[in-house]
């Protein structure tokens, strides 16, 4: 195996994670003297101080800003589908794509409730992936052409929630967390939308197979996202991406989307820097995953929807968390006596 480049298309990727802007240590100490002089003990909002710093660090401006927030939800559907391992038809994808564009689904709720902008972005519903048991899900030219697709969620967002639907693809996040951390299928598979334990097994089976027809590239993470990846995977995967270039803060919602965040981690460590995992979803593996990007998720209410609404639960948190910070009184403007030194 090797993590040689493999064409054109990739090589624009790879240029790309190659000079990645940092945090902003001017805005993040910014941050922390005005934490400092807040009408509170030290440290009693817990992690919430440390949200609006990460917000501060991540834009690279201070005061922190959560005003112009963007859950941008990916549709795609998978050939894997064919295998028996979902619990729905393939045609809900569509179905649910038009449930978010009739504001009818659980995320437009959330959105509301919290004044949060959608995007969703329908991703070929009509041509399913190919089969990744049989083949490569992906040419690489159409893998990268996506993942160019998904960046373009970025625009006009001060931070920005990752989220997707499609009929089949906890398969293929567990393929691609199988590819990338080794174990057994079984460590990464779970019921997704509700199969029993006959349609576990297919999954466990049809994620064993993919991995080992593909297993002579599978050292390159690129190759693993194009081979038992999705459409919906690299775009969330470009997104992800161009909001590091962009300076904008990234929630990344469930299983799903943390697949397609670890293929820039198993690229670059420190790829996710401007991600936090917005919840812990039900499905078991999801947890295994986040220990290994090393993420500690924000919320754990079982959730186990999908459709970025974790991450946009997610984000009243951080909404809260930067008006904290920049509405609260000091103790000098409030006239309250602070600790004494």
């Amino acid at each position: 195996m090797t993590n040689a480049p493999t064409g054109l298309p990739f090589d624009d990727i790879r240029n790309l994670l190659r000079d990645l802007p940092g945090p902003d240590a001017g805005a993040a100490e910014s941050c922390r003297a005005r934490e400092a002089q807040l009408t509170k003990p030290p440290g009693a909002l817990g992690r919430l101080e440390k949200i609006s710093e990460w917000l501060a660090a991540w834009q690279a401006s201070y005061p922190p800003k959560a005003e112009r927030v963007v859950v941008a939800v990916f549709a795609g559907n998978h050939g894997v589908v064919a295998q028996g391992v979902a619990a729905y038809p393939q045609a809900v994808t569509k179905q649910m794509v038009a449930n978010f564009q009739a504001d009818g689904a659980a995320v437009n709720q959330i959105c509301k409730t919290f004044g949060l902008g959608l995007k969703v972005f329908e991703l070929a519903l009509e041509i399913p992936t190919k089969d990744i048991t049989q083949a490569a899900a992906l040419e690489e030219a159409e893998c990268a052409a996506t993942m160019a697709y998904g960046m373009e969620a970025t625009e006009g967002c001060d931070l920005l929630c990752i989220g997707e639907m499609g009929i089949g693809n906890t398969t293929i996040a567990a393929a691609i967390s199988h590819a990338l951390f080794g174990g057994t299928p079984e460590d990464w598979v779970g019921p997704g939308t509700g199969v029993d334990a006959e349609g576990l097994k297919r999954k466990a089976d049809a994620v064993r197979r993919a991995v080992d027809l593909h297993k002579a590239h599978l050292g390159d993470p690129l190759e693993v996202l194009r081979r038992l990846g999705g459409r919906e995977i690299a775009a969330m995967t470009g997104a992800i991406l161009a909001a590091r270039l962009q300076r904008i803060p990234v929630l990344i919602d469930g299983y799903v989307a943390t697949a397609a965040a670890a293929v820039l981690h198993a690229m670059r460590p420190d790829a996710l820097d401007h991600c936090m995992a917005a919840h812990r979803s039900a499905e078991p593996a999801h947890q295994r995953l986040l220990a290994r990007i090393g993420k500690e998720p924000l919320l754990d209410l079982g959730m186990r929807l999908g459709e970025g609404s974790g991450a946009a639960m997610a984000a009243g948190i951080v909404k809260a968390a930067a008006d904290l910070h920049n509405n609260m009184a000091t103790f000098q403007s409030a006239g309250v006596s602070n600790k004494e030194a």
